[in-house]
């Protein structure tokens, strides 16, 4: 009986350092997933190491700073966009 109470005791404690876990993983997993939606919705592919080290160098502005070189660079690849005539466009 007194293992229940023991473990009824500890399971707060458990259950808090399980969340915790949770809690690391995700904030290392930030690059890796900015990355896959780069990749998918841009079409740039980057490496989390690159984010990581953007972000430690210049925060979070250079992160967006480097995101929005690389959508610019993409569309620039592209080539210019068709603007329609005005006849056309009425």
């Amino acid at each position: 009986m007194e293992i229940l109470r023991n473990m009824t005791a500890a399971m707060p404690l458990i259950f808090a350092a399980v969340l915790l876990l949770i809690l690391v993983i995700s904030f290392r997993s930030r690059a890796v997933v900015f990355c896959q939606y780069l990749e998918t919705m841009a079409g740039i592919s980057l490496k989390p190491s690159d984010v990581r080290r953007v972000f430690k160098a210049k925060g979070q502005e250079g992160v967006r700073e480097l995101f929005l070189d690389l959508i610019i660079r993409e569309d620039l690849k592209e080539g210019p966009i068709e603007i329609p005539d005005e006849e056309i466009a009425k």
